[in-house]
């Protein structure tokens, strides 16, 4: 007769066990490359290619600032929830990789609000509601 209660539980939850370093590192430097390249592709073509076509004209430059945010934003969630994914099914190299583009991510969006701010406060002795200003 067999023994059925000596027999240990079966896990497959993601976290009980770490990821193999070679499907991690299959994931982590193609994700990294890609990210990286997108922020400065984006940054190039989406951005700097609309504002030279913009050729002065603000409202086209601001819509084209906004939308650079906006995808920067997009992408900062995306590398988030990313991370937090390599978190669960333990895979070390994934969670540093992408935390590393989340860093970056976020400070090109840091970066690009403070741009944003310098160019359209006001001048220093404005009154807001005052004509001119």
């Amino acid at each position: 007769m067999t023994d059925i209660l000596s027999a240990a539980p079966v896990r497959r939850r993601p976290w009980s066990r770490r990821t193999r370093r070679g499907v991690d590192l299959a994931f982590a430097i193609p994700l990294f490359l890609v990210e990286t390249v997108w922020l400065a592709l984006d940054w190039i073509y989406g951005t700097g290619l609309e504002v030279w076509a913009a050729q002065g004209d603000k409202d086209r430059i601001d819509a084209a600032e906004l939308a650079h945010m906006g995808r920067v934003r997009t992408m900062l969630i995306a590398v988030i929830v990313i991370a937090v994914l390599g978190a669960v099914f333990r895979a070390r190299w994934t969670v540093v990789v992408h935390l590393v583009v989340a860093l970056l991510a976020g400070g090109v969006l840091t970066a690009s609000h403070q741009e944003w701010n310098e160019n359209h406060t006001p001048p220093a002795g404005c009154v807001r509601y005052r004509a001119g200003c």
